[in-house]
């Protein structure tokens, strides 16, 4: 068996496949370092961790307690935010794998230290345990260095300011989906739409544009992100707010929220204002403005999949951006399931060598 670790700041999420891709037990660990809840499988109740070495423990309490002992375990797998220029396959957890992490903590510094935290936590609790990672940023790693060099000053782009791009392993899930029901086409547009939210070129199955760049700001509108932004209007947010106020401001408090009031997509459809339809309209508009561009990318068009909770979900929203993009031709349209953790499972097991 298989288990899949997805961490956050104070927060840990899990679960164990096994060696068919079978999800036996799912859950998290919520408010790490305070008063959080364990949810897995039957387990349903409050509980205190001092941190994410304490979050696993208790996880592995609540597995132990529904049948899936540690030693059951072949090994573990974990989502990591950014792998930079370095770090752009699936790998096995080495010390030169820890360090390159670390060195992406400057470009992912809200993700990065969260995930390198639940590595060493679960090497500290089962030092045996072979451990593995994929890498949000990796998928894109195809993409040309004209897509991804920003034309700033080299001594600028040196320090690491260029387009990486994210949602990478949903987008790889997304292809092996695809593939798998031999419906690939050659030239897709691929639109992960949820709170985060991005738009990918694939051709022959590989990444070669994406909508976010050197961190997930960046695109279309968000659920509290502003998308895409002229770099003078955030030196003005900086020059008003500070530097913290201003990142505030244009990740937590704009996109969906500030135009209609939430950020949740469900809850602008109920209600039912003016601010709130804006918002729904913004949100379709810029997904079709920044597919036009992905299309550009591709010299093309074969196909579009929807992906993520609104993708899979908002038959309203697919259907307005799917008629803003009638001009590019009548082409199939895919819905696919966004398991990102079972992506990650994949990728895992191939490094182990398990038939799928």
């Amino acid at each position: 068996m298989l288990l899949v670790v997805n961490a956050g700041s104070s927060s840990v999420k899990l679960a164990v496949f096994d060696g068919g891709l079978r999800q036996i037990l799912a859950g998290s660990v919520t408010e790490i370092g305070g008063v959080g809840c364990l949810r897995l499988g039957a387990v349903d109740r409050d509980c205190a961790a001092a941190d994410h070495q304490a979050a696993l423990a208790l996880a592995f309490e609540a597995m132990a307690a529904q049948g899936v002992a540690l030693a059951d375990l072949t090994a573990a797998a974990h989502r990591v935010v950014h792998g930079g220029e370095a770090l752009v396959r699936p790998a096995r957890v080495t010390a030169a794998v820890i360090a390159g992490i670390e060195a992406c903590v400057p470009l992912a510094p809200l993700h990065n230290p969260g995930n390198l935290t639940a590595i060493l936590a679960l090497q500290a609790l089962a030092p045996d345990l072979p451990q593995y990672v994929s890498f949000d940023t990796a998928f894109h790693s195809t993409n040309p260095e004209v897509a991804v060099t920003y034309a700033l000053p080299l001594a600028e782009r040196a320090r690491g300011l260029r387009r990486y791009g994210f949602h990478g392993i949903s987008y790889g899930g997304l292809v092996r989906h695809l593939r798998g029901l031999e419906a690939l086409p050659e030239r897709l547009l691929a639109l992960h739409l949820g709170n985060g939210a991005s738009l990918c070129a694939i051709k022959a199955g590989v990444s070669v544009a994406t909508t976010m760049g050197y961190s997930p700001l960046d695109g279309i509108t968000m659920g509290t992100r502003t998308g895409g932004i002229d770099g003078n209007a955030v030196l003005r947010l900086a020059e008003l707010h500070g530097v913290a106020g201003a990142g505030r401001i244009l990740n937590r408090e704009s996109g969906l929220l500030a135009l209609g009031g939430h950020s949740d997509m469900r809850a602008l459809h109920a209600a039912g204002t003016p601010e709130a339809a804006f918002a729904v309209e913004h949100f379709c508009y810029w997904a079709v403005r920044h597919a036009g561009n992905m299309i550009a990318a591709m010299g093309g068009l074969d196909g579009i999949a929807f992906t993520g909770g609104i993708g899979e979900n908002d038959a309203f929203v697919r259907g307005r951006i799917v008629a803003g993009l009638a001009w590019a031709g009548n082409v199939p349209v895919h819905i696919v399931p966004a398991e990102e953790e079972r992506s990650i499972a994949t990728e895992a097991l191939a490094l182990l060598g398990v038939g799928l």
